[in-house]
């Protein structure tokens, strides 16, 4: 009885110290749902403000908190270098800044800076993807692990899917452009484990409008451990013990910015661009397309999507690109709200309790209730301008704008 009740200690001590760090882009599932419920409702940029730290440019990645740091990716000299930099959680101090030179052509967009793409930890390791200057890992010291060539990334708007620790392995979507492909790692080796080719993924030139900036989302489902990735044109669910796809389901357009979410066995993906938003009963195999796609949102009239929304209960959230809010029921694909609420905005939601936490890109951090009834709850002007998503790490919010890291807290 007393292993037994040191077990459910170390368990229990486990999930306490989960629930209070985000690892990794969208939290710990990477849908954007947190562990937390009391978290600020009220700052700006002198309010409520523990500490802010200066950054050596802008970006678009969002911080990830463990314990009692904080880390973010970071683009120097335009890309030619490529960093990690960690902070100390306490009063934003720097720990170390390690970064990796970079003296190829790699095309971008002006919004989108090098190093897009958020960093992972799972408390032992930090790896971040920093496109065509390759996959890196440190410990927690900021000594280098190990380092992965990945080859060119090349496609006029850059990059911006983030990794994932997925077990012993590190696991990323690398793309878009001439190149795209899901890869895996030995976490601590650095060993490719495995690879898949993404063919249609590809696009022709570097020019067409055309792949996928979001990330995969895992879970486990009717006994398989899932990755759902939504790509151009489709969305697949892989196997990870086989590496094979369970099902694809065709309906997406060419562009998708965002992640695919899940709840039970609805699966959503939006594309972005006014292309078309689906929705897919999990569970089945093969081309499930006819079979089991639920309800399919033709392009015309859909708004542009960048940021990644939320599933709360029956009910999906998103922050539409040019700044209207809407709540869509994920079995039906009916909108229950739609309203402006923001400036154009690229952030994603975060769903803390019932509160739904979203930034728009001047700065401005809006908090709405996740219910089918519209109701705001906050506005919180920062004045700066931003295109990540802040972070939710035992009751404070970490937000990366471009001039800037912020933690925001209540005085205790």
């Amino acid at each position: 009885m007393r292993s037994i009740a040191f077990v459910l200690i170390l368990v229990l001590t486990h999930s306490m110290v989960s629930a209070a760090n985000w690892p990794q882009w969208r939290g710990s599932e990477g849908t954007g749902v947190g562990t937390e419920t009391e978290f600020p409702m009220k700052w700006s940029a002198t309010e409520n403000v523990v500490w802010k730290k200066a950054l050596p440019g802008p970006g678009n990645s969002t911080p990830i908190v463990w314990n009692d740091r904080v880390f973010i990716t970071q683009s120097i000299d335009k890309g030619a270098k490529r960093a990690v930099i960690c902070f100390d959680r306490k009063d934003g101090s720097i720990l170390w800044q390690k970064e990796i030179a970079f003296t190829g052509i790699e095309p971008t967009h002006g919004d989108n800076p090098y190093c897009s793409a958020s960093p992972v930890t799972d408390g032992e390791i930090v790896v971040a993807w920093h496109g065509s200057a390759g996959m890196v890992a440190y410990d927690f010291s900021g000594a280098e692990l190990w380092r992965a060539d990945l080859g060119e990334f090349t496609h006029i708007w850059g990059n911006a899917s983030s990794p994932s620790i997925i077990g012993d392995k590190v696991i990323a979507y690398c793309g878009p452009g001439l190149s795209a492909f899901i890869v895996a790692f030995d976490k601590k080796t650095g060993k490719e484990a495995w690879r898949i080719p993404l063919p249609d993924a590809q696009s022709k030139t570097p020019k067409d409008f055309y792949g996928m900036w979001g990330s995969p989302v895992f879970r486990t489902f009717n006994g398989k451990s899932e990755m759902i990735v939504g790509l151009p044109k489709t969305l697949a669910a892989y196997d990870l013990a086989t590496q094979k796809p369970i099902w694809t389901c065709s309906g997406l357009g060419p562009l998708v910015y965002n992640n695919p979410l899940f709840n039970g066995e609805m699966v959503v993906c939006m594309s972005g661009y006014g292309g078309a938003a689906m929705a897919v009963r999990d569970g089945g195999e093969g081309d499930v397309t006819e079979s089991r796609r639920l309800w399919r949102h033709e392009m015309k009239g859909i708004p542009q999507r960048v940021g990644s929304g939320v599933i709360s209960g029956d009910f999906l959230y998103i922050l539409n690109e040019p700044g209207a809010a809407e709540c869509i029921e994920i079995k039906t694909g009916k909108t229950v709200w739609k309203n402006p609420v923001s400036t154009p905005s690229w952030g994603s939601m975060a769903l803390c309790g019932d509160k739904l936490y979203v930034i728009d890109m001047k700065g401005t951090c809006h908090v709405l209730k996740a219910s089918p009834e519209f109701s705001v709850l906050g506005k919180n002007p920062m004045g700066e301008l931003t295109r990540a998503s802040p972070a939710f790490s035992n009751g404070q919010i970490f937000i990366r704008t471009y001039q800037n890291l912020y933690c925001i807290g209540v005085a205790k």
